[in-house]
């Protein structure tokens, strides 16, 4: 292989994980790393103002644009699942919502084989990362590249949303990643100066400067090339042209809970009876692989506001150009907030560990491609528009789903079964959710603003009519993880260490890794696990 290229580390996947391997990898310049991204450079402006991410997401830019196969819970439809494909990854187009997840959760990891894993040895890498703007103390870090603030919108209705749990007997939280998770309160954000601060931005942009780092991009990888049991090099392909890279340490797959199991399954890695009905020969029989995939379903309540206070006020064509120039000029206005910023973390019931059920709350008519009502709700009176939409659903769901080749070409999508749903657990505590939320919204801090329930709407009050109304209402939050389960039973995939069984010099590092889903949005974790990740491979080097 002398005549190819040689690395000490090749990196498949510049996204939420990969960009931080990508930098710390090459923060020592005696190691030489390749950076391979599907995806483009995240220049285009829709990129870096936060309230434009819908755009993101219901569009084609920067994006894989998945859907599942048809859910056999959810009237068999099929549902759209946006991946990032660009420098940076899904944190180029997500919605920016910074979550670590609950203790319990990486408690639970270490609990179940898992070394290392633990709250009090994870916190550490989350506060590597971050530089927070306002927040000081044990739970924050001020000197990581990620920048992470608080909330930035004044619309008033996020303060009646807090105000209402508080009334409904919940309590406040000024900080969802400190002590407690419990409670109302609004999210931080990774923002920066009123803009995205992706992965890209914070991690892999300042580390591109440096000699020993080659970020290749629109390079899709075709396999990780084995030789003896060993992951010796990736081929991937440019413009229609192979090229192939050897890596002379080790290779890190961080292409994200859809694409690092096709690319595992696409390299002879996996279940060998599902590889052999695609043509692939069987490298190393790992049948976890695709499976364990978890994701946060979640439906939307959706309340007419009687008053035009509403973030519809600022969709007027002026008012929306004013505040797209105004954040791209300044980093300020409505444009450099993200809509979704009320929050809450809830029990379904009393006794649990941890909160079970989580909220979003957005002071606007939800209107997105994955509708969770009949019809859209745009009326001809713009002061008929006004409204607020509550997103919520179980944060540890036990519907488990699979990622299965289509064929064996890496340009066909992967088959995507998300089984939401599937379970008596998971439909009984999204009820409870919207019961739960139901009731705060009855609170006197919205009693002279609600108007009609138009979702799941007034006359669903049993059980039984919200259980069926799931089928029509239910959708994602789009957090899919776990399909290499991190692990040591037959299902897993990769060990504490996030090495893949059976195989020499190959780890898999991004949200696939999870073993359970973690408590609220993802991007948080998986930044997480790939500065561990990192640390890991530095480590066993020196």
């Amino acid at each position: 292989m002398a005549e190819h290229p040689t690395y000490d580390y090749i990196v498949i996947g510049a996204g939420s994980a990969g960009c931080v391997l990508a930098n710390r990898l090459s923060a020592d310049p005696a190691h030489s790393v390749l950076l391979i991204e599907a995806g483009g450079p995240d220049r285009h402006p829709l990129v870096h103002l936060p309230m434009l991410m819908g755009k993101l997401m219901h569009s084609k830019i920067y994006n894989w644009s998945y859907d599942t196969e048809p859910e056999p819970e959810l009237d068999n439809r099929r549902i759209y699942w946006p991946r990032g494909k660009a420098l940076g990854g899904t944190s180029t187009i997500n919605g920016m919502i910074y979550v670590r997840g609950n203790r319990a959760d990486y408690d639970r990891w270490a609990q179940m084989g898992n070394p290392g894993w633990s709250y009090a040895e994870v916190l550490p890498y989350f506060r590597k990362s971050e530089t927070h703007v306002e927040r000081r103390d044990a739970f924050h870090g001020d000197d990581g590249p990620l920048s992470v603030c608080r909330a930035r919108g004044t619309n008033s209705l996020f303060d009646r949303f807090v105000q209402a749990g508080i009334e409904a007997g919940h309590a406040f939280n000024d900080d969802f990643n400190g002590e407690v998770q419990e409670g109302f309160g609004r999210y931080d954000f990774t923002i920066r100066n009123g803009r995205r601060c992706s992965t890209s931005k914070a991690f892999l942009r300042p580390a591109m400067r440096r000699a020993n780092l080659t970020v290749q991009t629109h390079a899709l990888t075709l396999r990780i090339v084995m030789e003896n049991g060993r992951a010796v090099g990736v081929d991937y392909s440019v413009g229609g042209a192979t090229r192939h890279a050897h890596a002379a340490r080790e290779i890190v797959l961080s292409a994200g809970a859809v694409n690092s199991p096709q690319v595992l399954m696409l390299s002879g890695i996996g279940d060998a009876d599902e590889l052999s009905t695609h043509g692939v020969d069987t490298v190393h029989h790992l049948p976890g692989v695709g499976k364990n995939l978890q994701d946060h379903v979640d439906v939307c309540l959706v309340y007419e506001i009687k008053e035009p206070i509403t973030l519809y006020s600022e969709l007027r064509v002026d008012r929306l150009t004013r505040a797209i120039v105004e954040g791209a000029l300044f980093g300020t206005g409505v444009a450099t907030t993200f809509p979704y910023e009320g929050g809450a973390f809830i029990r379904s019931r009393p006794g649990l560990e941890a909160p079970d059920i989580q909220a979003h709350f957005m002071p606007a008519l939800e209107k997105t491609a994955n509708l969770h009502w009949p019809k859209p709700f745009t009326r001809a009176r713009i002061e008929d528009n006004h409204g607020v939409t509550i997103r919520v659903g179980p944060v540890n769901p036990e519907s488990r789903g699979h990622i299965t080749l289509r064929s064996a070409d890496p340009r066909d999508p992967p088959r995507i079964f998300a089984n939401y749903l599937t379970t008596a657990f998971d439909k009984a505590t999204t009820v409870a959710g919207v019961k739960i939320l139901r009731q705060a919204m009855q609170q006197p801090a919205f009693a002279d603003l609600i108007g009609t329930e138009i979702a799941p709407g007034p006359e669903k009050t049993s059980d039984a009519s919200l259980t069926e109304w799931l089928k029509q209402a239910g959708g994602t939050t789009l957090h899919p993880v776990g399909t290499c389960k991190m692990g040591n039973g037959a299902d897993a995939v990769v060990d504490a260490e996030l090495k893949v069984h059976g195989v020499e010099g190959l780890r898999v590092a991004d949200a696939s890794i999870m073993p359970i889903i973690s408590s609220g949005n993802t991007n948080a974790p998986t930044i997480m696990i790939g500065e561990k990740a990192a640390d890991m491979i530095l480590k066993e080097s020196s």
